[in-house]
């Protein structure tokens, strides 16, 4: 079956009319389309005496653990903080001069990341750091609004979404506010959820979140057949296109990180890291260094594991097209199921895994679950879970995975062990529900 399929309407399954007590919205705010308007979205956020008690109880919870988590950011504990105050604070007074790190070998990121980096230094009034976190903070209280707009008001909708975010984001402690992961997610999220009714802004946003990190660009891939495809994918090139032409223009040395991710190795936390952990307790030779930005193991077999890596990334990468050219059912959540799978894939076979990576699985795991529809959930739990394991691993018993000890091995099997099931699991499900068994091909139209 082609990419492009002509009709697209006969390929999109309707979804559930009915509703739950949970999504009742008090006040009025859909437009003559079904969809909530921003103007009567904005009256409902601003009148809180109006919202439903799952609404009150959001914003308490969400509230309360985002305070947690800047007095642990404010405490310095663990010196998570260290990159924006050492590294984005640098390269920012680079990129207000017109260059980017030129020779820094751990500048390991895509051109539209000096953006986000370069704007907490614009702020009035404000250090670097206290830009930087505000800048955070913000952008994870967008995500929430967006996710409880998306789950809120309509046939089919879910909170559980909003809740995902709002619970699973505290147990990476303070570490999303001393990373840029927020300000990629967010506008990965906004690109996910303007898909259906605006595909041709959520293909622009896709395209600008992946010149800040690459991974947005998967948030396209279960786009439906036709012409919502070519909109996205078309609004996708234009916008990364565009964005890129200014910044290799504007800037010297956009495209310098290219060479540095081709000289990344093993990363301690990452799944081949995994193995190495392991022979390191039965006198594997090799030993940890500080390289390209990471942790990475140096060694006997460590070029083979790179190399083991980059061919399960291909082997993800080919089995998505298949699913792409296989599948057949759409229903309004399978974008979202698709996005989640394809980053999970790419995220499980890459030689880095770092513990703010978990910010892009929630992100995606919590818009899965605005819709009733999706087959997604058992994957939002597993990555709930590793989202927990990765606390412990980074900052709690990092000391122990540098050293290699058994607990720090076994801490990073198990939080491994776990996104490859989330990951399989994703699959499997993705596939079962959207590619039609052999025997019911031909009643297919």
């Amino acid at each position: 079956m082609p990419l492009f399929a002509p009709v697209e309407e006969t390929e999109v399954a309707e979804a559930p009319t009915e509703t739950s007590p949970s999504d009742w919205h008090p006040v009025e705010v859909r437009s003559g389309g079904g969809t909530p308007s921003p103007a009567a979205v904005r009256t409902v956020l601003l009148r809180p005496a109006t919202w439903p008690q799952t609404w009150l109880a959001l914003a308490v919870y969400w509230l309360a653990s985002r305070v947690v988590m800047l007095a642990l950011l404010r405490s310095g504990q663990g010196d998570i903080a260290r990159e924006v105050h050492f590294l984005y604070r640098r390269w920012s007074e680079g990129f207000a001069h017109g260059t980017f790190p030129v020779g820094d070998v751990t500048w390991q990121y895509p051109p539209g990341a000096a953006l986000v980096m370069l704007a907490p230094a614009l702020l009035p009034g404000l250090s670097y750091f206290q830009g930087f976190v505000l800048l955070s903070l913000a952008a994870d209280a967008v995500v929430l609004l967006l996710l409880l707009r998306a789950g809120s008001g309509r046939p089919g909708r879910s909170t559980a979404g909003a809740w995902l975010w709002a619970l699973a984001l505290p147990l990476l402690m303070q570490l999303p506010y001393a990373r840029y992961d927020l300000m990629v997610t967010v506008v990965a999220v906004g690109a996910l959820l303007a898909l259906p009714a605006r595909p041709r802004l959520g293909g622009a946003l896709a395209g600008l979140a992946a010149l800040i990190k690459l991974w947005p660009v998967l948030t396209v891939l279960g786009t439906p057949r036709g012409r919502t495809t070519r909109q996205t994918w078309t609004a996708l090139a234009v916008s990364a296109g565009g964005l890129l032409l200014v910044l290799c223009t504007a800037f010297r040395g956009a495209l310098g990180f290219l060479s540095a991710q081709h000289h990344r190795g093993v990363e301690i936390e990452s799944l081949g890291g995994t193995f190495l952990h392991v022979a390191e307790m039965f006198g594997w030779p090799g030993r940890v260094v500080a390289h390209y930005g990471s942790l990475e193991f140096t060694g006997p077999y460590v070029a083979e594991i790179t190399t083991a890596s980059l061919l399960l990334t291909g082997t993800a990468l080919v089995w998505l097209l298949m699913w792409r050219v296989r599948a057949a059912r759409w229903t309004p959540a399978t974008p979202y199921d698709a996005a989640l799978t394809a980053v999970l894939l790419f995220t499980v076979t890459s030689r880095v895994i770092s513990p703010q990576y978990l910010v892009w699985l929630i992100g995606l795991g919590a818009v899965c679950l605005t819709m009733r529809q999706t087959t997604q959930r058992p994957v939002a739990a597993l990555v709930l879970l590793a989202t927990a394991v990765t606390t412990v691993d980074y900052p709690l018993f990092f000391a122990d995975v540098t050293a290699a000890t058994w607990q720090g091995a076994a801490i990073v099997a198990v939080r491994n062990a776990l996104l490859v099931a989330a990951a399989l699991v994703s699959c499997v499900r993705l596939w079962r529900t959207s590619v039609p068994h052999r025997k019911r091909l031909a009643e297919l139209p």
